[in-house]
């Protein structure tokens, strides 16, 4: 295969996947700012999706003050923002047109279906009026190309370039909704541990699981009440749940083996000592050394894997393919 269309099979499937976990992030902090909560703690919650998006100083160099309602519209709509859910979703969709002939004709018309959604004015008042269903709309359609790239591609290099940019994406994903959540709050959760907090944080755990669509399995998993401990153990250890840092990362080596990446190769030495550390790692250990801390060393070794994915397959001598990137 081309190392050019291997990058646009790449990175459109991580464009669509970013779309979906910002949705996700947004959706978590959109539905923590409806309990009761002081302005300080609503503006801060919201402060921490923009630094872990690291969107903090372009939002504050175009609005200024932090405002739910700007922070929002200008990461979902704002074109201008290039991890904004509509400049990802095109970026998916410009990718797929430049490989069109590499993608079955349904997963193209999934891709390029979305798009021409999301930019009728219709959906974008939708949004404005009902943002928890707009939030909804991006995770069906990111479920939509999903599942018809499954079912109807074959599963060749191609298809297994798609599954690894997913991958990637997704870990990078659930560790940063992860660390805005437990970061922002470790000090009130980890601290006196008292009735009140318990009874209070119910709601923002449960909305944390439901975020990537965890809360039946933690039910199903554990039986007992939701406690921050236990929601970090299912999204980071546990490789039977789909967005869990460690089934990302069984997908992402279990890929690279299969577009037969050199074992030797600095990326995936790289993939499998991240794999082997979530496989073995206990979770009272990262929380004893700080999970803030294992978040961010998971995010760095994240980026330079993604860039030795670059490096060694796709577009050579530093030229990005990618449309949007």
């Amino acid at each position: 295969m081309l190392s050019r269309t291997a990058d646009h099979l790449f990175w459109m499937s991580r464009y669509t996947e970013r779309a979906e976990n910002t949705a996700r992030m947004l959706s978590v902090q959109h539905e923590t700012s409806l309990l009761p909560q002081s302005a300080e703690v609503s503006g801060q919650g919201w402060q921490g999706v923009l630094s872990i998006s690291e969107l903090l100083p372009a939002y504050s160099a175009r609005h200024g003050a932090v405002v739910p309602a700007k922070v929002m519209e200008f990461m979902v709509l704002d074109a201008g923002n290039p991890a904004s859910i509509v400049a990802c979703l095109k970026a998916a969709r410009e990718n797929a047109r430049a490989v069109r002939g590499a993608l079955t004709t349904e997963v193209w018309e999934t891709l390029n279906q979305t798009w021409l959604e999301v930019e009728r004015p219709s959906r974008k008042n939708a949004f404005r009026r009902h943002p928890g269903q707009f939030f909804e709309w991006v995770k069906f359609r990111s479920h939509l190309s999903r599942g018809v790239t499954l079912g109807t591609m074959l599963q060749d290099e191609a298809f297994h370039f798609l599954r690894l940019g997913t991958f990637l994406e997704r870990a990078d994903n659930t560790a940063r909704i992860l660390d805005v959540k437990f970061h922002a709050a470790a000090d009130e959760f980890f601290g006196s541990g008292g009735e009140r907090d318990r009874e209070y944080d119910f709601y923002h755990w449960s909305t944390v699981l439901r975020s990537v669509s965890a809360f039946e399995i933690y039910r199903k998993v554990y039986r007992d009440v939701i406690t921050p401990e236990r929601v970090a153990e299912l999204l980071i250890l546990r490789p039977d749940m789909p967005r869990a840092l460690h089934h990302c990362m069984n997908g992402v080596v279990h890929k690279l083996q299969q577009i037969n990446a050199d074992p030797d190769r600095d990326t995936t030495r790289l993939a499998g000592r991240l794999q082997a550390d979530l496989r073995f790692s206990r979770i009272d250990e990262i929380l004893a050394t700080g999970l803030h801390a294992f978040l961010t060393r998971f995010l760095d070794r994240v980026n330079q894997l993604g860039a030795g994915i670059s490096r060694d397959f796709l577009v050579s001598n530093g030229t990005a393919a990618a449309v949007g990137q």
